[in-house]
């Protein structure tokens, strides 16, 4: 019993080694993305426009029904404007999701399918931030200040 005890401790800690390793190795941000940073909105403008907005909508509206399921079982794509929860996370969050996907287990639930596409072999890190700083500037001041606070209080954990 002991034996199978020390076994499943091991395990468990390394399957925390593993997801604090793979999470650390996908965290390329550094900081806060500062949505007052007109450079960084300007080309992130660009950036949704080429990238996002064909799913994620040309006014951040997201896809109609986002919160119905398609048929084939996933959740449509959802808004960025303030109507959505996209202000629910912190910077870090929003840009591994947008860096290596949904990935089940990391950022999304185990065994949660998604269409959401890696973006790290097509954008760099600064056209990622600059994409989230276009979105975070659409938001109003009361969504940006909680968005803020939990960016702040995720870097204090990490």
């Amino acid at each position: 019993m002991r034996k199978l005890y020390l076994w499943l401790v091991a395990g468990v800690l390394l399957l925390a080694i593993g997801l604090y390793v793979y999470y650390a190795s996908t965290r390329n941000i550094e900081g806060y993305i500062d949505p007052s940073d007109t450079e960084l909105v300007t080309l992130g403008r660009q950036v949704y426009s080429m990238q996002c907005a064909s799913c994620h909508g040309v006014n951040l509206e997201g896809e109609p029904n986002w919160r119905q399921r398609k048929q084939n079982g996933r959740l449509p794509a959802p808004p960025h404007d303030v109507s959505g929860h996209t202000w629910h996370h912190p910077d870090q969050v929003l840009f591994d999701i947008v860096k290596n996907g949904l990935v089940p287990g990391v950022t999304a639930p185990a065994g949660y399918e998604s269409d959401m596409p890696a973006y790290a072999d097509i954008l760099t890190d600064k056209e990622i931030r600059a994409s989230l700083a276009y979105i975070k500037s659409s938001w109003p001041d009361k969504a940006r200040s909680v968005q803020t606070q939990l960016t702040q209080e995720y870097q204090k954990v990490q």
